[in-house]
């Protein structure tokens, strides 16, 4: 029986008077003020992995429309991935990956990848600071936020921190960030609810017991000193070194690949028995302003080496998770700050763009692909963007949810409003599945008569009943206008839309409806 069963079903009602300053609480069932009471946390041994791309991926070209080829190779004539190139998805005939990518290609035929199209949110951001604070914090655009979606999840789960822990019921970090300062990610509304290693030099040499050695300077006595007290300090060192003391670890992890440096400690990290809930890992380079691709052959070249030092490090992970026994402990999910735009530029590159694809791995996911193909409009200009299907906060939601349990309740503290939450885990709370969620996302939920259209039209869409959502995107992906935002019963419903003050060009009817979105174009025509 674990300890939180045994408190609940068998504590004497005598003791609870000393534990509540006198007053008296006459149900022993699992009650809220008993679990804040008694500082419960949810009992999970759950691990998220989070892996950065820094710097915006071009997601056109790592997840790439099949379907649509003609569309994308027309956009991006200088960049653009040849048909015949395109790594195939079991299952899925309209999407492909890109060739770098054969060990993610692997990972989803095996059923252990889902391929999250077009994230992203309304009012997208082109700043790389600001967009990382954006999906870090998980706030709307124009929110500035002081604290993390992960930091105000863990201060959910661990009151008070970091006062009074390490303690018996979490004695170890709640969550490690490896390659960096913390990040946004982990900040709580008080301070970060992660530990920091600087980079994997860092670790071995924690483990091994062995210090930098100071620069030869004047400074360098008082430098030794000063990292003698911050490792003599660090109230979790012992945890890791006995975390990191497994006896064997597979082989196979590629060699001068930064991610699977990091990924590797992870792996290791989770076989030693460490709590952490979270961990964050991450690589740069992804801004691919200009010679993203090698002209004489497009496969190769700089975005190629990024992708496949993601897709081997990934493959190499779950590999080792599963040699050690591990894996159905483990889901993993990559994030960009932004997408890369339709069009390619002329110095072999693309610009900041809007939505991309996230990808989420582990032998607990949903294979398949959720959404569609982002449409890709005839002659796109320089302008165009893809736009959001899915809001990046709805990943964070399904990974809340199905993965570490939380409450409806603890996802309206954690991320402040309603978002759908995805069929992305098995066994989950959300019943659908991938199939049943593209099955019903190819019927014509959402359209609008007449299209073309001048000042006005007329939107008709289709909701199961409940929570429904109605908006209007421009051609850069920003969210013109909601037009539905209610709940209501099933069935079918038509609204006007005045377009008047918005300038002609490609429009988008985005409609959400509980797991199910649908995005279609529109034209708007002098």
């Amino acid at each position: 029986m674990k300890r939180r069963d045994f408190l609940l079903n068998t504590m004497p009602a005598a003791i609870l008077p000393s534990l509540i300053n006198g007053y008296s609480v006459k149900a022993l069932g699992p009650s809220p003020i008993l679990n804040a009471l008694l500082n419960f946390t949810t009992d999970t041994d759950h691990v998220l992995v989070i892996i950065q791309l820094n710097g915006g991926n071009d997601g056109l070209n790592m997840v790439i429309p099949r379907d649509t080829f003609a569309a994308y190779y027309n956009s991006r004539t200088n960049i653009a991935i040849p048909e015949n190139k395109i790594l195939t998805l079991t299952g899925n005939d309209k999407t492909g990956l890109h060739p770098s990518m054969t060990g993610m290609q692997q990972l989803f035929n095996n059923g252990k990848a889902v391929i999250v199209q077009s994230a992203g949110y309304p009012q997208p951001n082109f700043s790389h600071f600001r967009a990382t604070d954006i999906w870090m914090s998980g706030s709307d655009s124009d929110q500035v936020l002081s604290s993390g979606w992960a930091g105000r999840y863990l201060n959910l789960e661990y009151p008070n921190f970091p006062q009074g822990y390490p303690n018996a019921t979490m004695p170890d970090p709640l969550a490690i960030q490896i390659g960096s300062i913390s990040s946004l990610t982990f900040q709580g509304p008080v301070i970060n609810m992660a530990m920091s290693i600087t980079n994997p030099t860092s670790f071995y040499n924690l483990v091994n017991g062995i210090q930098d050695p100071a620069p030869a300077t004047h400074a360098g006595k008082e430098l030794t000193y000063i990292r003698t007290i911050a490792r003599q300090t660090e109230q979790y060192a012992t945890a890791i070194k006995n975390a990191a003391n497994i006896t064997s670890q597979q082989l196979a992890y590629p060699p001068n690949n930064e991610l699977a440096d990091q990924l590797k400690i992870v792996a290791r990290l989770i076989k030693g028995g460490l709590k952490t809930r979270i961990y964050m890992v991450g690589m740069g380079g992804f801004d691919t302003h200009s010679v993203q691709v090698t002209p004489s052959d497009t496969t190769l070249g700089h975005h190629a080496d990024l992708l496949q030092t993601l897709s081997d490090a990934s493959k190499a992970f779950q590999d080792d998770l599963s040699f050690l026994g591990v894996e159905d402990r483990v889901i993993s999910l990559t994030f960009s700050e932004f997408g890369r735009r339709i069009k390619s530029n002329s110095s072999v590159g693309t610009d900041h763009g809007a939505a991309a694809p996230m990808l989420i791995f582990g032998s607990k996911v949903q294979s398949g692909v959720l959404g569609q193909n982002p449409t890709i409009p005839t002659g796109a200009s320089v302008n165009d963007n893809i736009p959001h299907q899915y809001d990046y906060r709805s990943v964070y939601a399904s990974v809340l949810q199905d993965w570490f349990c939380s409450t409806p309740t603890d996802l309206q503290t954690i991320l402040l409003k309603n978002f759908q939450t995805l069929p992305m885990i098995k066994a989950g709370a959300c019943a659908n599945s991938i199939d049943d969620l593209n099955n019903q996302a190819g019927n014509n939920l959402i359209s609008n008569y007449p299209n073309p259209f001048s000042d006005s039209t007329t939107i008709t869409f289709k909701t199961q009943g409940g929570h429904t959502l109605v908006q209007v995107m421009d051609c850069l992906g920003r969210v013109v206008a909601t037009p539905v935002d209610k709940d209501y019963t099933q069935g079918s419903f038509t609204i006007p839309f005045d377009s008047k003050g918005l300038p002609a060009g490609v429009y988008y009817m985005r409609l959400q409806n509980g797991p199910v979105q649908q995005v279609k174009p529109s034209l708007k025509i002098r």
